[in-house]
């Protein structure tokens, strides 16, 4: 994994609502929008922002299924990272 990729998967999981999405996402297969809005209590247009941070960072993937979008964890992305970090020590 690039340190380019590294840094923007790291400061994406440094905010804690994007951390707690993601670590819903590591225990369930997807979330759709109104979940993610449900768990984190925050506005639709926070949850975007948040959202695209993460799919941005390439942790989430996000789907749209009709009028509903559908949030999964990439894991190969999310082995990446752990790889990265498990390096370091």
């Amino acid at each position: 994994m690039d340190s380019q990729l590294v840094a923007k998967s790291a400061g994406a999981l440094s905010d804690k609502y994007r951390l707690r999405i993601v670590l819903a996402l590591s225990r369930q297969p997807q979330l759709a929008f109104a979940e993610v809005q449900e768990l984190t209590g925050l506005s639709q247009p926070c949850v975007s922002h948040h959202l695209k941070i993460l799919a941005d960072s390439g942790l989430v993937q996000t789907q749209k299924c009709g009028r509903c979008v559908q949030v999964t964890l990439n894991k190969a992305a999310v082995r990446q990272l752990a790889l990265f970090l498990n390096d370091l020590g």
